[in-house]
């Protein structure tokens, strides 16, 4: 057995798969350094996942299925792993935000698997841009913290 073959993943690649934890971790470390549950772990993990799903949904699409079921499938999971880190308190619903990035995520995912990776890289940029930005806005404007976001922001000020 010779060195290449150790180190072979065939078919994904492996630069496509350190893009994935590198996109993860660049949205992940945004959310673990605010304190929030999808951490660099989670999201490194959520779109090497939906990566791998993808790229194999690719390999088996021409004998068995086609690769848009299983796209599909994938974000369909997705939402209720989302679900599953949303939760009601006090009458406001929170987490919301990490479903709909845990949703983004898998969406880079399948970036990198059918369109390219650079564009995958630019949209998890965009995520952090979005996810820092709007916070940004909010402490310096109260139009963005008025109705739901106010409630939270006292709740979260109570802890």
């Amino acid at each position: 057995m010779n060195l290449e073959s150790l180190f072979s993943i065939d078919p994904y690649s492996w630069s496509s798969i350190a893009t994935a934890i590198f996109c993860g971790a660049v949205v992940g470390l945004e959310r673990q350094l605010r304190g929030k549950p999808v951490g660099i772990r989670t999201s490194a993990l959520i779109v090497l996942g939906t990566y791998v799903f993808i790229a194999s949904s690719m390999l088996v699409a021409v004998d068995i299925t086609d690769p848009s079921r299983i796209i599909g499938q994938v974000i369909t999971g997705i939402g209720f792993l989302g679900a599953g880190v949303m939760l009601s308190k006090d009458g406001s619903v929170i987490g919301v935000t990490s479903a709909a990035t845990i949703w983004a995520l898998a969406s880079i995912g399948v970036c990198i698997a059918i369109i390219d990776s650079y564009v995958a890289i630019k949209l998890s940029f965009i995520v952090v841009a979005i996810l820092y930005g709007v916070d940004i806005l909010e402490v310096y404007s109260s139009a963005f913290t008025r109705g739901v976001h106010s409630k939270y922001s006292r709740w979260r000020n109570r802890e």
